[in-house]
């Protein structure tokens, strides 16, 4: 897939300009269309609708997301119509908790959503609910970036993640155009089964997928010798020199919507590459 249609994040040029100038930097050399969400969120407890509280109150909660969604706009515009790319902006004003099907509207016919890691830092909770929608509400793969990062060069060195799932098979696909550029591929896998139909050599199948299609592809198979597999990846990340990560993204049901899951937020939180994740 090559990315033409992009989306990011905005709220403010003190908590967002890394991410945006990578945004318009992809946009400029893929000479894509960026789309910019520009956030408010309502900071409302859910329990507030049933605890009394006043109508003038509810209201200034709203009111204040509406500002800060109008703000944002007014600040993000003149720095997309300097760069030159196609944009458009688009306002979303929610409470985190409708935050999936509000950003699906707009993120589920993209090539690519481009968002901040969502921990650390002057994060926040709206950052995390951010990256679970994008991820969670539609099949759209994210590529989210440490912090710092104001460009996305082509990846040299890629780590695949691979567990056989759907979910990193979808990942894989939607980073094909990245994997195809890529100097080295790096299939990696950590503790595979013992019993299954690739036990004898895990991860060639996949290997002659991206093989196929042109990649240069390696496969490592690694043991969980430290606590968490995503302290394996993190390493291997390390020790290879890979300048991006790719891997499937998993979470948990919470009610109807989902949540990030273990692996998925330690590399979110971890990652100093770019991770690219899809559900």
């Amino acid at each position: 897939m090559d990315y033409k249609s992009l989306v990011t994040s905005f709220r403010s040029s003190k908590l967002d300009s890394d991410h945006l100038d990578a945004a318009i930097d992809l946009a400029t050399r893929k000479e894509a269309h960026l789309r910019v969400l520009v956030t408010g969120i309502e900071q409302v407890l859910p329990d507030t609708f049933y605890g009394g509280a006043s109508t003038a109150v509810l209201q200034s909660t709203i009111n204040e997301a509406l500002d800060a969604a109008r703000a944002a706009e007014d600040e993000v515009t003149p720095i997309l119509e300097r760069s030159g790319i196609a944009f458009d902006v688009a306002s979303v004003v929610a409470q985190i908790g409708a935050l999936g099907s509000i950003v699906s509207r707009y993120v589920a016919l993209s090539d690519l959503v481009i968002l901040p890691k969502p921990y650390g830092g002057n994060r926040t909770t709206e950052d995390v609910a951010l990256t679970e929608a994008a991820l969670f509400s539609t099949r759209t793969p994210v590529l989210v970036l440490p912090r710092g990062q104001t460009t996305i060069p082509d990846a040299k060195s890629v780590v695949v993640a691979w567990d056989m799932s759907a979910e990193a098979l979808t990942a894989i696909r939607a980073a094909l155009s990245v994997l195809k550029t890529a100097s080295k591929v790096n299939i990696l896998i950590i503790d595979p089964p013992e019993n299954g139909a690739q036990q004898s050599d895990p991860g060639l199948p996949l290997a002659e997928l991206l093989t196929r299609h042109g990649c240069a592809v390696e496969v490592t198979v690694l043991s969980k010798t430290l606590p968490r597999v995503s302290d394996v990846i993190q390493r291997h990340v390390s020790d290879t020199g890979a300048d991006m990560v790719v891997m499937g993204a998993y979470g948990h049901s919470r009610f109807r919507e989902a949540i990030l899951g273990g692996t998925t937020r330690n590399m979110l939180e971890q990652a100093e590459v770019p991770v690219l994740m899809a559900h």
